[in-house]
């Protein structure tokens, strides 16, 4: 409780900072004026200037969003670590990660000795629909309540909460979903976990049952739009596109080799078939469940996985990007339309954002002029055992550089001791910083003493590792990269605080909403607060505000 209090006074202040104010409990409406359902999609990589770039491909779902909503279009994330548990996390609770505790997709865990998943939980059990499941995951790391447990325990609402992954899925759902699912290790099915529930839900079994992932095998993913409307290269350098696939369309499903292969689930869930089957699975369960028409106003959560996989392998100027969110479009206006049917189309609010936004393909970059690269961690270990070994004279610093090696964390840790060992030797702890501080793609690095502390900073980079920063489990050192660079060798990425990763879309629809474009700052914490006043319930912790201006 000690740590939690002290890392709600910094986020608090960080707050400040960021222009990002406090809410009260006064701006709670009266349960009586609120409506049935609440909607809370997030599209996982979604950047704010795709709406710009796209909006005029869309005639559906997103489409409506845009003319029947408000949309806010100076939304940023103000934190380093723009990663897809992250962001889940400060939508579903209204904080910042370093109030919320999720610092990352992963990080290294001290105690342990090892990398460890935002969500694995050692005290519960996969549950799987039909498939070989993993490992147990749960939602016990996140250290403040999600908008849907407080929907839950003040409203009695019941929890749905879909996505292809498990992160997503946990962080939207929080501790008190009633019906949390996404797509087990092996992609051929989906699973839960006992930490939700005991037993299989039976309306989750029989919508799983009837629609087999492999029935979409050999289907082919080729343009929706005329191809003129593809301004974007089919073919750009740097594209890594998934096992079986070129880089051009049309994409054949697991269609080559006459039989569904793990190559199939893969390039399924990399394909706008996955999106479409999401929202089949939701509508169906908005349907049998009953969401939002019995005596509850329930939460309905979605998170698209489909447009990260995508952006990761054929970046952001890509054909298939484009592609992918015109396909969005439809299967948001088929849920639309469905729960116009069976909620009342001014009975339900939908809330739209991103966990985070993506960089373009390093080599793409740098055949337009512009700055990008690849940085390997390898290299950065290495430098850090020899820097450490010139100052100090001994190896065994290093504990893990960048969490694992992957897309997943700006941290370098030091074995137990190692860093006080270091700062109490002359001019060791700097020789490190100063070295990383050399590498191409490394704007800046910072000690953990200035991200615990950062009252007074007006700078934004500290300010943005700061509000990531949790001093157990963050690293002993932190690197801000350039806009551009990137820990993975190929195709792209993100977890930077530049525009392109912090900037994403943020909407809002539904009765009571002020329709229009808003040009105010705001931040995809302000989501759960603003929902939280729509639904008449105080939230405990938050670092977002209600959008007033667009809430009546």
């Amino acid at each position: 409780m000690g740590a939690l209090l002290t890392n709600t006074k910094r986020s608090i202040a960080l707050a400040m900072l960021f222009m990002v104010i406090r809410l009260v409990s006064g701006d709670a409406q009266s349960p009586g004026e609120s409506p049935r359902l609440a909607v809370l999609i997030v599209v996982d990589q979604m950047r704010a200037d795709y709406v710009d770039r796209f909006g005029d491909d869309w005639t559906a779902g997103l489409r409506r969003l845009l003319h029947d909503g408000a949309r806010f279009s100076n939304a940023a994330f103000p934190y380093l670590n723009t990663f897809t548990c992250t962001g889940h996390a400060t939508v579903s609770t209204g904080t910042l990660p370093l109030t919320h505790g999720v610092v990352g997709n992963s990080w290294y865990d001290r105690s342990l000795r090892r990398v460890v998943t935002c969500t694995e939980q050692p005290d519960v059990d996969a549950l799987g629909y039909g498939v070989a499941t993993g490992a147990g995951n749960g939602p016990f790391r996140l250290q403040v309540p999600t908008f849907s447990d407080e929907m839950k325990r003040q409203r009695g609402a019941r929890v749905v909460s879909l996505s292809l992954k498990a992160r997503s899925a946990i962080m939207l759902a929080g501790r008190s979903g009633d019906t949390v699912t996404w797509l087990a290790p092996t992609l051929d099915g989906f699973e839960t976990s006992t930490a939700y529930t005991q037993t299989p839900v039976a309306e989750v079994d029989a919508f799983l049952r009837a629609n087999p992932i492999a029935a979409d095998f050999g289907k082919t993913w080729s343009r929706l739009l005329p191809e003129s409307r593809y301004p974007e290269p089919d073919d750009a350098i740097g594209e890594a596109p998934p096992p079986g696939w070129s880089s051009s369309f049309p994409h054949v499903i697991g269609g080559g080799e006459g039989r569904v292969a793990p190559d199939y689930y893969q390039q399924w869930q990399s394909s706008p078939l996955a999106d479409a089957y999401l929202g089949r699975f939701a509508a169906y369960l908005v349907d049998t469940m009953r969401l939002g028409r019995d005596d509850h106003t329930d939460v309905l959560a979605i998170a698209f996985s489909t447009p990260d996989y995508v952006g990761h392998s054929f970046g952001p100027s890509s054909q298939e990007v484009r592609d992918t969110y015109a396909r969005l479009d439809v299967t948001l206006g088929a849920l639309f339309d469905r729960l116009d049917t069976l909620v009342g189309r001014d009975q339900y609010i939908v809330a739209l954002s991103a966990d985070h936004g993506v960089a373009q393909i390093p080599e793409q970059a740098l055949e337009e002029g512009r700055d990008g690269g690849r940085i390997s961690v390898a290299s950065l270990s290495a430098l850090i055992e020899e820097t450490a070994v010139a100052a100090a004279g001994v190896r065994g610093y290093l504990a893990s550089v960048a969490c694992c090696g992957a897309h997943t964390g700006n941290d370098i840790y030091l074995l137990p001791g190692a860093y006080d060992r270091l700062q109490g030797l002359p001019g060791a702890l700097e020789a490190i910083v100063q070295a990383l501080q050399k590498q191409s793609g490394i704007a800046r690095v910072f000690r953990r003493e200035e991200l615990i502390d950062p009252a007074g900073e007006t700078d934004r980079l500290l300010l943005a590792a700061a509000a990531s920063y949790r001093p157990e489990l963050s690293g002993d050192l932190v690197l801000a990269l350039e806009p551009g660079w990137m820990f993975v060798a190929k195709g792209t990425t993100h977890g930077t605080a530049s525009a392109l990763d912090q900037r994403v879309p943020l909407l809002l629809m539904g009765p009571g909403v002020t329709a229009g474009t808003y040009n105010e700052p705001a931040t995809p914490a302000d989501l759960a607060p603003t929902l939280a006043a729509i639904f008449g319930i105080d939230m405990p912790h938050v670092d977002g505000r209600v959008l007033r201006t667009a809430v009546k």
